[in-house]
Formats: structure tokens, sequence, C-alpha cells
């Protein structure tokens, strides 16, 4: 037996964004916190302008919270909870990535459950209450958060990123318009798109791994890996953008539902402890994490391999495996990713105290070898 979770409602394609205010009114809200950063909100015709846009049409009031950071913290979400509270809203507009969208939920958390986050909610399961609506407007393909049951906060003075994953938290409406995707810079594009991949690779060598979850991340490996250099080399290419777009929705529903692994809950302490870029943290570990996980399923490795375009006639099962080792390591470096932890600024003496807490993060218990400290400090160190 398993379970499925995914929105209520998923529009996309190009100039989906219009349907937002529409949504928001079948909803039933009066006032939605715009949840977002400056940037995006100071583009003129921008993402969030499209999005106040939609919401003046269907009579829907809103304010705005658009300080998130990347890696969004939890004095992201107190400040925002503040907005929410003073302003009297009753529903939640995310437009940007996986930060915009992780600090608007946690701002519903937030808004509905008492306590501190990290001590009362950090895990599976762990809310009792409703959320306020919360409708999802997607500006980059990777995180995937518009359609996850995951919030993903950096407690600041502990500077650990936490994971809280529950039904609760999956947003009710994701939107993903490519359209609004257009021109995002080639290292953004690079990292978010790394990120997709990671999700559909971890999901699909999961512990957790079914057909329906199997079926979407295959999808999304044959095409990240057809188009996330093009995306990468030219930002406008709307056919590459909007594959990218559909990728990253697959390895959304894939990883929600059969889990992820050891590359995320060891990026999770990068994130926490350097505020390194999420994308980034996953590419550099996600073929060394993947080396280890190899012996689980070399079959499904040896898909993958094949998956990404590599040619494995005549190869045994394992030579095979091998050859999606290469591959992934082969789109990091032609799409600019960072070779290793220590041009990061990771410092070794740091990987006991991360390795520790990766064990201990939600995302672990899914990886389809359950090592030990030891295992993740080496991981971390091939990395390095």
């Amino acid at each position: 037996m398993y379970d499925f979770f995914m929105p209520n409602v998923n529009f996309f394609g190009r100039g989906a964004v219009k349907v937002t205010g529409e949504r928001c009114k079948i909803l039933g809200g009066k006032k939605a916190l715009i949840v977002t950063d400056g940037f995006l909100r100071s583009l003129p015709g921008g993402p969030v302008e499209k999005v106040t846009e939609s919401l003046d049409e269907a009579g829907i009031s809103y304010a705005f919270y658009d300080e998130v950071e990347p890696n969004p913290k939890d004095t992201n979400v107190k400040d925002g909870l503040k907005v929410f509270q003073d302003e009297n809203c009753d529903l939640i507009v995310t437009v940007g990535g996986g930060s915009a969208h992780d600090c608007g939920k946690g701002i519903g958390i937030a808004a509905t459950h008492e306590g501190d986050l990290y001590e009362n909610y950090a895990g599976i399961e762990t809310l009792s209450n409703p959320l306020p609506p919360i409708v999802c407007v997607n500006t980059t393909a990777g995180t995937a958060s518009e359609v996850t049951r995951h919030c993903v906060i950096t407690n600041t003075e502990k500077k650990i990123k936490f994971v809280i994953v529950s039904w609760r938290n999956t947003p009710l409406v994701s939107i993903n318009d490519p359209e609004l995707m257009v021109g995002k810079p080639a290292g953004l594009t690079a990292a978010t798109g790394m990120d997709a991949l990671t999700h559909a690779i971890e999901s699909y060598v999961s512990l957790g791994a079914n057909p329906v979850t199997d079926s979407m991340a295959i999808q999304a490996i044959k095409l990240i890996s057809t188009n996330l250099r093009q995306a990468v080399a030219y930002g406008k290419n709307i056919e590459a953008r909007e594959n990218m777009a559909h990728a990253s929705l697959l390895a959304g529903m894939a990883f929600n539902n059969a889990g992820l692994g050891y590359v995320h809950a060891m990026a999770h302490q990068l994130g926490g402890l350097y505020d390194i870029p999420h994308g980034v943290a996953n590419a550099v570990l996600l073929p060394h994490v993947e080396e280890f996980n190899i012996i689980s399923n070399p079959k499904k490795f040896a898909d993958i391999a094949e998956f990404m375009g590599e040619n494995i006639e005549g190869l045994s099962v394992r030579e095979a495996a091998d050859k999606a080792i290469a591959a992934i390591r082969k789109l990091s470096e032609d799409v600019n990713i960072p070779s290793n932890l220590r041009e990061l600024g990771v410092k070794e003496e740091d990987f006991e105290k991360m390795a520790k807490l990766a064990l201990e993060d939600g995302n672990a218990v899914s990886n389809p070898i359950q090592g030990n400290e030891q295992d993740i400090i080496n991981i971390f160190k091939a990395a390095y």
C-alpha cells in the first residue's frame, strides 16, 4: 500500500498565472499575504505584478511580505507572520521559487500552531491544525515546493536547516507558468535544474519508490538531461524552459510521495551551517551519494544511465550503472556547478557535526542504504 499527495488543483502552461485571482476567490479569500522577495516585487511587468493584476481583477485585496531570503530563515517566518496577522489576511499567495513557497508554508504553520517551529514541529506529520489556504505561483524549475508537503526552514540560532513534512503543508493550488521563468540567470537555472534532477534520481532509487512515482521520476530525468543545458545556455529558450518546468513538477510529485535520501539530508546541513544555495549543495553531493548507493539497486542505476542518454549496449548491469554516475558528473560540469565542497568554503572540521545531523534529517530514512555516521563523513570527504 502507498499514498499519494499533491495539490488539489495544478495549473500549467504559458499564461497560467492569470488564474491566480480566480482561484483565490474560489477558495473564499478576502485578503492575501503575498510572500516573495524584493527583487521579484521590483520587476516591472514581472511575476509579482502579474499576480497582483490577477488579484485586482478578482477583487482580492493583498498585503506584502517581500523579505524572503534564500534558504528561508525562522526570522523570515516570524516577520511574515506579523504582517499576516496585522493585515488580517486569510490566505497566502507565494510568488517565487522554493524559498518563497517554504516561507509561505512556514507562515501558515506559525499562524495556526503555537510554539517554536523547530522544537515542536520538525519531523513528519507533526501538525494538528489546518493551514490557511496556500496558492503557489512558481517562478523556477527546481525545488517543486509548490506541489509538495515539505516545508524547509533554517533555525538561525542553531544554524540548522529543518524540515516539517505534513499533508497539511500541501498547497491547495499550484501554478507553473514557464513564461515567468524566461530570462532567469544561468547560475540559478543550473542550480535549480540540478535540484530537480536530484529529486528525480533520489525518488527513483528511494526505499519509498513505487510504480507511480517511478513513472514521474523517469520522465523528469529524461527531460532534464535533454533540456537543462539549453535552458542554461540561453535563458529565453521558451521550449527548454517549459520542458524544465514539466520536469521539475514531475520530480516534485515523485519525491513528495517516494521520499528522498542522503543527498538532501546532507545538503540541508550545508545550507543551515554555510547558507550554501540548496541546488548547488545537492549537485555537488549527488554523484558521491549515488556512488555510495549504487550497490543497492544496480539495475535502477543502469536505467538512469539510459534515461540520461548514455549508450549502455553490451555493458554489464554494473558497468551501465557506473555510467549513470559519469552522466551526472558531466551534466553538472556542463552547467558550471562547482566541482567540490572546498570551493564552497566548507570546513572539514564540521563533517562530524553535519553527519550526525544528516542522519537525524527526515530525508535520511528513505535512502536505499541505511548507513552510519562514518559513512556520511566519508561521503562528505569524497565530495571535498
